[in-house]
């Protein structure tokens, strides 16, 4: 019986005319045999298209058997010394055992566990090992680098290889998760705390396959802007099934598909189990991603059983045993590694009496024996190989492996086995008979690494591999080698200057008219990579559609409805900007790419993000946090910003947060500014930082779309920009009580008016600071209370820059912003002591009205500024507190409503 009849019986359909069925099937065979299988793809793609056209339905089925794609006959010779690199392998299991439970056995009495995983790593290690010996490139003269995300919960198992290839010290090992006092290891891959090894964090579970996709995009669109030969690279994309589940995981694998991105290759660790229990206990998570993948577009190749199932799949010419495979769901599959040949005997063969029959010659550590395809080195050289040299489609790897693979009777495919970081001495043992572990019994409680001498063969191989594709991975650079020039605040003066009298722009505006100029700089101008979240149009910026070209790999193959327009739509195979659609996550990741390409590249690149605000740090908070640990540089803008300042839009869109959201990032510096040239001066000082010096840091700004006169720069003001505030207009005469308002993007503008009202309405005298960051202005503080705590006896205590600023003026002090209380209220603790210090915001729920409305409504308007000046000199003593009554009356404020800041 041919092959494909083996196939064709493992399903339940009655054959009315087997002949007939035969002699399709050898000549389709014949077709395979002479003309190959693209030949007969087209022939089955003809008759399924003229079925279908006929009126018989065929539904469409992204699903094959549930077998390896690459048969055993196709199967490539592998290269390697398999023995060597099994006893490689072997040692660093054991030594990612043994820092992880030694990590857990020996914690300081007060300390807890230190946690850790030893299971993932377990499933993962043939894999690993085999990319690490045959085709991860390390970056070289000739070479880029490969991209390797690896699975977070893997960590262990890179130390352990490491610490053989003498990057790591046994010192290092022992101080895993022990990282306060600089000797330690992190939990897991963090660019931030191990900034020379690892290069992408990967343990939030789905941020990983996300970001690697864009990643893997932007090595495309680097090469067709000629910034960077990338053509040799790959991303290698190491994941969970259970991590599959997050939306992230397979909400961009299209985008993949879509733009052909063949140098990006994920392989699913598909061990069937995630932190609690089976993945798809009650169907095939395999099947169910190859359905996914194969239906977005994807090569898909199923790494299911290893080499020693392959003489019973040659022997089952009914097809029973390729059927009982494909009805036995993972939660079988998961017991029957979790128990013993025997069991396996009864539960699985025992299905059908010629399955009992195929290997009642076996025993059963013959049957226990039978491997999946994630642990053979030979099926993953094959599937690797076959991956690696697939053209015009992104290719993903369903490897099947056994979670906790070898940690003996208490750890392997059990359900806790995900939490596993403690082992019983007999496990131990067990661990290491299994793998040949050099470790005398005398020495197994000491839980030694092991290092075989240098000279040895293991060792010797060890290196030379890695020395025939460059280098060691993980590896990170820390900084770019190229060195750019920042052009002078003096170039963006068009920005700087005031706007001409009746004329008002937006923030936003002068953003555009920034970039503009930048894009301008024979240097940089390239460099400049501008991201959109389809809102071109919100921020001004479709400009740039014609200006600059929209990335597409493949061109524009249609007329743009809108040719006969200046900014037509233009996309082009080398255009600069990214359109990501509506899809802030994405462009996030784009973003991500971009702004650590300094690193993963070695080109500086300049990338601006800018989106609705709310839908920034809200939506992709997560991401956002991710950059940080990457030690991304660029910038992000989240505009028409502010709680009252996009209107129309109601709840989801207004944005009264997004300060509080980034302020926690420690590297993410933060600037809410109201004028142009404040965002010029801030924009400059960034690029020179980020690009010119190279610091680890990036850019939130929040920019507004409210047009209004632009006053220009005063000489003198940028120190106090970039630090966060500066005395931007005085008011009254020293006779006069005197009060300090302080505000920040277009809510400034309502101090402003309140400035004027109360030297008009009540005889005030007012000081008005336009306040570029509040959260900047903390950070300072802070590190000043803590320079003072640690040094109590020094004779010159810092003195934090607010305090500076207020020191010498006199009066209470009211904020008022377009942002919670919160935001405003982060500057309090460095407050002159004795001051009152008054903070409005928009707590509550956004809504739509007009500006004017809402600002009345959240209590933030010239009125209630005015009111919290008056109540600051009452309670100084200053003012009778009847002027409080009487303001209230003035402005019709309705002290009856309900209070905004709970709804």
């Amino acid at each position: 019986m041919s092959s494909l009849d083996q196939v064709s019986n493992t399903a339940n359909v009655t054959d009315d005319d087997a002949l007939e069925t035969q002699e399709w099937l050898d000549a389709l065979e014949a077709v395979l045999d002479r003309e190959g299988p693209e030949r007969a793809h087209f022939l089955l793609e003809r008759l399924i298209d003229l079925a279908r056209r006929s009126g018989a339905h065929i539904p469409f089925s992204p699903n094959t058997a549930y077998v390896n794609t690459i048969p055993p006959g196709l199967e490539p010779p592998h290269p390697g010394n398999i023995v060597l690199e099994e006893r490689i392998r072997s040692y660093v299991r054991w030594n990612a055992m043994a820092m992880v439970v030694k990590a857990n056995s020996h914690h300081p009495h007060d300390g807890g566990d230190l946690g850790g995983h030893i299971a993932s790593f377990a499933s993962l290690a043939t894999m690993i090992g085999c990319g690490q010996n045959h085709f991860w490139h390390a970056e070289a003269e000739d070479h880029g680098g490969d991209l390797v995300y690896f699975q977070g919960h893997s960590s262990p198992g890179i130390y352990g290889r490491a610490y053989l290839e003498g990057r790591l010290t046994a010192e290092q090992l022992d101080n895993f998760r022990q990282e306060v006092d600089g000797k330690g290891l992190s939990s897991y891959p963090h660019p931030k705390l191990m900034p020379d090894f690892w290069q992408f964090p990967t343990v939030s579970m789905g941020l990983g396959p996300l970001m690697a996709i864009y990643q893997a995009r932007f090595l495309k669109y680097l090469h067709a802007r000629g910034i960077a030969d990338t053509s040799k690279r790959k991303v290698w994309v190491f994941c969970g099934d259970g991590e599959m589940d997050e939306p992230e995981s397979l909400g961009a694998i299209s985008l993949a598909s879509r733009e052909k991105l063949d140098n990006l290759i994920f392989v699913i660790n598909c061990n069937l189990q995630r932190l609690d229990g089976p993945v798809r206990g009650n169907g095939k998570i395999i099947q169910e991603l190859e359905g996914d993948f194969r239906g977005s577009g994807w090569n898909v190749i199923k790494l299911i059983w290893g080499g020693y199932w392959d003489p019973l799949l040659a022997r089952d010419k009914e097809g029973i045993l390729r059927r009982i495979m494909e009805e036995s769901v993972d939660g079988e599959y998961q017991a029957y590694k979790a128990h013993d040949g025997k069991f396996v005997r009864e539960n699985f063969f025992g299905k059908h009496p010629k399955l009992l029959e195929m290997v009642s010659r076996m025993s059963d550590e013959d049957i226990w024996r039978l491997n999946r395809g994630g642990h053979d080195p030979y099926k993953v050289y094959a599937a690797f190989k076959a991956a690696s040299e697939h053209t015009g489609q992104p290719t993903v790897i369903l490897a099947k492996t056994i979670k906790g693979y070898g940690m003996g009777h208490i750890g392997q495919a059990k359900n806790p086995t995900h939490q596993q970081k403690k082992l019983d001495m007999a496990s131990v043992r067990e661990f290491r008979d299994r793998f040949n572990i050099p470790v005398p019994d005398d020495k197994l409680e000491q839980l030694p690494y092991f290092k075989p001498a240098d000279d040895s063969p293991e060792m010797v191989y060890l290196h030379e591999r890695r020395k025939a594709l460059g280098g060691y991975l993980p590896a990170r650079r820390r900084k770019a080698d190229e060195h750019l020039k920042v052009p002078g605040l003096d170039v963006f003066k068009a920005i700087l200057d005031p706007t001409a009298e009746g004329r008002e722009i937006s923030t936003t505006q002068a953003f555009v008219r920034f970039l503009n100029q930048l894009l301008r700089d024979k240097q940089l101008g390239p460099r400049v990579v501008p991201i959109l979240s389809d809102e071109s149009r919100t921020f001004g910026m479709e400009g740039l559609f014609r200006q600059i070209g929209i990335y597409s790999p493949e061109g524009q193959k249609y007329v743009p409805v809108d040719k006969d327009q200046v900014m037509y739509y233009r996309e082009t195979e080398n255009g600069q900007l990214l359109q990501e659609g509506i899809n802030e996550a994405g462009a996030f990741s784009s973003w991500i790419a971009a702004s650590t390409s300094y690193s993963t590249n070695n080109r500086i690149m300049i990338p601006f993000f800018i989106y609705y605000s709310m839908f920034g740090f809200q939506r992709v908070g997560d991401l956002a946090w991710a950059a940080g640990d990457m030690q991304a540089r660029g910038f992000l803008l989240g505009g028409t910003a502010g709680r009252t300042t996009l209107n129309g839009e109601g709840l989801q869109h207004e944005d009264g947060h997004s300060h509080i959201l980034s302020s926690v990032i420690p590297n993410c510096v933060s600037y809410d500014p109201t004028f142009a040239h404040e965002l010029a001066v801030i924009m400059q000082d960034g690029l020179r930082r980020m690009v010119e010096n190279q610091e680890d840091v990036f850019y939130y700004l929040t920019v507004m779309n409210e047009n209004y006169a632009q006053p220009g720069l005063k000489p003198g003001d940028e120190e106090g920009i970039i630090r966060g505030m500066y005395k931007f207009k005085s008011v009254g005469d020293a006779k006069q009580p005197r009060v300090q308002l302080m505000g920040s993007g277009t809510i400034l503008r309502e101090v402003l008016a309140a400035q004027e009202l109360l030297q008009q309405d009540w005889g005030i005298a007012s000081d008005a600071w336009s306040v570029t960051s509040f959260t900047e202005l903390r950070r300072e503080g802070l590190d000043c209370d803590r320079h003072n705590l640690l040094n109590p006896e020094s004779k010159n205590p810092m003195v934090p820059y607010v305090t500076k600023q207020l020191q010498d003026t006199s009066g209470p002090i009211v904020v008022s912003t377009d942002y919670v209380k919160a935001y405003g209220d982060q500057i309090r603790p460095f407050i002159p002591k004795g001051r009152g210090y008054y903070v409005l915001g928009t707590d509550g729920y956004g809504r739509s009205d007009f500006r004017y409305k809402l600002r009345e409504h959240f209590e933030i308007d010239r009125h209630f500024v005015v009111l919290s000046a008056l109540r600051g000199l009452a309670d100084e003593g200053k003012l009778p507190v009847s002027k409080l009554s009487e303001a209230i009356k003035k402005y019709g404020i309705n002290v009856n409503k309900a209070n905004p800041h709970h709804a």
